[in-house]
């Protein structure tokens, strides 16, 4: 993966969108004048990457809390912290948001300004004269960040509307289209991740933290998995394990967060944060350290989920972990020591119970600032093994293909291997337990809690059946209902346009 940090000025004057019209005439640059050269072009699809770690409203970024709040709050793994005084965010960790919540809203939106502005670069580079391996590499990132902008939004909300059309440039009665059925929104991923891959080959080569053939294979893997087409799902891990990208697991799990290996051989593709560049700063991490420690910016935003397990009231993900799972450490600390004043800080609930707190985004070169230049990973190798280990047990059992798969994730997590002869149940559960604690706190959670229901993909399944109603119950989250397999769609998406309907129970 390779890309530059993008000045957000170049990235803000990229799209006509943007132009205020209260400004001078002078000051405005029509598409016709601005899609002209290479550098344009190279502007127009930097542009595509800002939602993910940016935004000029002053929202959260998709990738910079809002997927944190608006995702993990709302599985067995996370909840809102103390320090998250926020009603919308408070209300999503508890189940009882409804379609006017912000964040829901929030997600919609700056999906749909990342697919847009894909769109206004399919559409304008092509006439561009530029040079042809440049111009293939850039419509291969537009391609693949509208088909994972979409991939993300046909599993959050199902049938979506489906633009492939700069809207800028589109009448209000353009824009009010209905949803489109999920089954055409994902042939539409599939035909632009395999598009993508094949532009990415006759492409030149990006700085670290583009898209690449790399990346558009690897998704295509996990979009099979998650349409459950375990063969096409079996067929991409394959192609990227086997094949010469260059991806391999760190030795070391700790690796994977740290921002002096950031873009390294195990992440495939990632939101490139860095921290005192942009608007925001790192909005996770300062919401990761716990408050009330002299030197550090912690405000204790996000925690663990905890519950009663026996006459355990503090029982969490933690301890799930093995003592001997070197993820552990790395994921979580349990105390911190203030830069200040030198003193060990922890917050006990119980005797001798610490709390853990969440420890991925930490970055040591910001350690009394609570801000960090940790990149937050979307697609790293570990998961592409993961995909294949769990795939092929659904379509073969487990064999030892499978069993090679996730013995490799296993065994740089300090663990034994897994013992031969399980059963394909049993072997399932062990792949759904290892993703859990391989990818806590990387918005993964609540996307496997839904894809482990066994219902239709992105479909309402029956109240009482499936692991996300059983598991959020669980942990006390009671007002999980069937409703809640899907986000609902915004109310003010549907005040605009009347032709969108709502999906059931909202």
């Amino acid at each position: 993966m390779k890309i530059k940090y993008l000045p957000l000025a170049i990235v803000l004057a990229s799209l006509s969108a943007c132009v205020k019209l209260d400004e001078s005439p002078k000051s405005f640059i029509s598409p016709e004048q601005f899609y002209k050269t290479a550098g344009d072009a190279i502007s127009a699809v930097n542009a595509i990457y800002y939602p993910m770690v940016d935004n000029s409203t002053g929202a959260q970024p998709i990738y910079n809390r809002l997927f944190y709040t608006g995702l993990d709050f709302l599985t067995d793994d996370l909840d809102a912290g103390p320090g998250s005084p926020n009603a919308e965010v408070r209300a999503l960790a508890k189940l009882t948001h409804a379609s006017t919540n912000l964040r829901i809203q929030q997600i919609w939106t700056e999906h749909y300004e990342g697919i847009n502005k894909a769109n206004i670069a399919l559409e304008r580079i092509p006439a561009i004269e530029m040079d042809g391996k440049l111009k293939n590499r850039l419509l291969g990132e537009a391609r693949f960040l509208r088909g994972f902008y979409y991939f993300n939004l046909v599993r959050l909300y199902g049938d979506v509307p489906l633009l492939l059309k700069d809207q800028t440039q589109l009448s209000l009665a353009e824009l009010q289209v209905p949803r489109t059925p999920k089954e055409q929104v994902f042939l539409q991923i599939i035909n632009d991740l395999e598009t993508a891959a094949s532009l990415f080959k006759a492409a030149s080569t990006g700085e670290a933290g583009r898209a690449t053939e790399g990346a558009a294979v690897s998704l295509l893997s996990k979009v099979y998995l998650t349409r459950r087409d375990w063969a096409n799902a079996v067929k991409y891990a394959d192609a990227v394990i086997n094949g010469s990208y260059g991806y391999a697991l760190f030795d070391d799990y700790a690796q994977v967060f740290l921002p002096a290996y950031k873009n390294g051989k195990e992440h495939i593709f990632s939101a490139q944060i860095k921290g005192s560049t942009i608007s925001t700063g790192h909005l996770i991490t300062s919401s990761d350290i716990r408050s009330g420690v002299p030197g550090l910016k912690g405000s204790y935003g996000n925690q663990l989920a905890f519950y009663t397990v026996g006459s355990d009231n503090f029982f969490s993900l933690y301890k799930l972990y093995s003592a001997k799972d070197k993820r552990k450490r790395t994921s979580f600390v349990t105390y911190y020591i203030s830069p200040t004043d030198g003193k060990k800080y922890a917050t006990i609930n119980a005797p001798g119970d610490s709390v853990p707190f969440i420890n991925k985004n930490w970055d040591p070169n910001y350690a009394s600032t609570g801000n960090s230049d940790a990149n937050m990973n979307i697609l790293r190798y570990a998961e592409v093994i993961l995909i294949d280990a769990e795939a092929e047990n659904e379509l073969n059992g487990p064999t030892t293909k499978a069993y090679g798969a996730i013995n490799k994730i296993r065994k740089r997590a300090g663990l034994a291997d897994l013992t031969t002869g399980l059963t394909k149940d049993q072997f399932r559960d062990s792949v759904y337990l290892d993703r859990r604690l391989e990818l806590v706190g990387e918005c993964q959670r609540y996307f496997d809690l839904i894809r482990q229901t066994g219902t239709e993909v992105t479909g309402v399944g029956p109240e009482g059946k499936g692991i996300l109603l059983k598991n959020l119950k669980l942990v006390g989250k009671n007002n999980v209902a069937a409703r809640h397999y899907l986000y609902a769609i915004p109310q003010g998406e549907i005040d605009r346009n009347p032709k969108l309907t709502q999906n059931p129970g909202w």
